[in-house]
């Protein structure tokens, strides 16, 4: 489940960066910064929800949760985090 709500959240960061902000200062559609912005900032409060659990649960260690939240605000983070670090180490199905 982790690795679903890590790559929605993932997407949702570059299309808010990628797509959203262009459209909002290069065509003057700010809208799409306030959709796409209110869905990136759910997906990131899931995320950070499932990231406590796994901490708090003590399936990860501090330094796999922090790892995980540095690469949540970072573009291509999430995927990095999945195929470098939970590589090795699967969070178990809540």
């Amino acid at each position: 489940m982790f690795k679903w709500i890590s790559y929605i959240e993932g997407i949702s960061l570059l299309l808010l960066l990628f797509v959203a902000m262009p459209l909002k200062y290069f065509a003057d559609i700010p809208e799409a910064v306030s959709i796409v912005g209110m869905a990136h900032g759910v997906l990131f409060i899931v995320y950070m929800l499932f990231v406590a659990s796994y901490f708090f649960s003590r399936a990860w260690s501090f330094k796999t949760a922090l790892l995980a939240s540095i690469a949540s605000v970072i573009p291509f983070g999430p995927f990095v985090f999945d195929s470098r670090i939970l590589k090795q180490q699967r969070p178990p199905a809540l």
